[in-house]
C-alpha cells in the first residue's frame, strides 16, 4: 500500500475551483455493489466484505472511474472505524481527500459529504484535533448548499462535538451536541439518535464534573427516547443500543442495561 502524506493542517483553499463534471468511459455499477456489500455484511462476512471492497475500489482506479473510487473509499473509511485498522482508515482518508481536491469536489455537497466521512475517520482513530478544521469546512458548504433543518447538520454537529470533547474544549462540544438535538427534534421522528445524542452529553457532562445532575438528567431522558411507543425495535434500534449500552453500564444503570440487552438479542434472533 502506497503511502500518502496527511494534508494536515486542513487548508480549505485547497478545495476552491469549478467541480469536475467529467466521467469516465468506463464506470462501475456503485449501487449494485453497496447492495452485494449490504448482503455480505447481513451474513456477517466482515473479512470478505472488506476484501469485497478493495478489490471494487481497485477496479475503479484500474478503470480511471474517480467517482466510483471516492465512493468506494468513503465506504472503506466507514468499514475500517468497524474493524478499528487504523492504517488502512487513514489511508482512504488520506486517497478519498486527494481525489476530492484534484477534481475540485470539496465545494459540494456530495465531496463535503465525504470529508465529514473522513473527518469522523480520524476522530476515530485519535486524531481528534486533525478533524475539527475538516469538519468546519463541512458546515460552512452545507450552510450554502441545504436547509438548516436538512437531517445531515444533525450528523455533523454530532461528530463534531465528539471531537471537540475529544480534545478538551467542552463548551464547544456541548453546544455542537445542543445544536444536533435541535434539529432532530425539529425534523421529529429521530428517538434513536437523540438517545445516542444524550449518552454522548452524559459523558461529556462526566467529563466535566463527575457530580454534574445533567448527567442523570440525561440518561433518564434517553431512556425515554429508547422506550418511545413510536420506536421500532428493528436492526437500526439494535445498532443503536449497541453504543448507548455501554453509557447506562458506566454510570451503574444496570437493570436497564439488563433489559437493553435482552432486547438486542430478541432483534437480532428475528433476523
Amino acid at each position: 500500500m502506497n503511502h500518502i502524506d496527511p494534508i494536515c493542517p486542513f487548508d480549505s483553499s485547497q478545495y476552491t475551483g469549478v467541480p469536475d463534471t467529467s466521467h469516465s468511459e468506463k464506470s462501475l455499477n456503485i449501487p449494485e455493489i453497496i447492495k452485494e456489500l449490504d448482503g455480505l455484511f447481513n451474513k456477517g462476512l466482515e473479512t470478505q466484505a472488506g476484501e469485497f471492497l478493495e478489490e471494487k475500489r481497485t477496479e475503479a482506479e484500474s478503470l480511471g472511474d474517480w467517482r466510483g473510487e471516492l465512493s468506494l473509499l468513503s465506504e472503506l473509511m466507514g468499514f475500517h472505524r468497524r474493524d478499528m485498522n487504523k492504517e488502512k482508515g487513514l489511508w482512504a482518508v488520506n486517497k478519498g481527500l486527494e481525489i476530492i481536491k484534484q477534481h475540485n469536489m470539496g465545494r459540494t455537497v456530495s465531496g463535503a459529504t465525504i470529508i465529514l466521512n473522513a473527518a469522523t475517520t480520524l476522530k476515530c482513530f485519535g486524531e481528534a484535533e486533525s478533524s475539527i478544521p475538516l469538519f468546519i469546512h463541512v458546515s460552512r458548504v452545507f450552510s450554502d448548499n441545504l436547509t438548516p433543518d436538512d437531517y445531515r447538520f444533525a450528523g455533523l454537529y454530532n461528530n463534531m462535538a465528539l471531537s471537540y470533547a475529544d480534545i478538551g474544549r467542552y463548551s464547544e462540544a456541548e453546544r455542537y451536541y445542543k445544536m444536533a438535538m435541535a434539529v432532530l427534534r425539529r425534523l421529529g421522528g429521530n428517538q434513536n439518535e437523540l438517545a445516542d445524542t444524550l449518552c454522548n452529553m452524559a459523558e461529556l457532562y462526566n467529563r466535566m464534573d463527575i457530580e454534574d445532575e445533567r448527567i442523570n438528567q440525561c440518561l433518564e431522558l434517553a431512556w425515554e427516547y429508547l422506550n418511545s411507543p413510536e420506536l421500532k425495535f428493528d436492526g437500526y434500534h439494535a445498532f443503536t443500543l449497541t453504543k448507548c449500552i455501554p453509557t447506562f453500564d458506566y454510570f451503574g444503570y444496570f437493570l436497564w442495561v439488563k433489559e437493553l440487552r435482552e432486547r438486542v438479542n430478541k432483534i437480532y434472533e428475528r433476523t
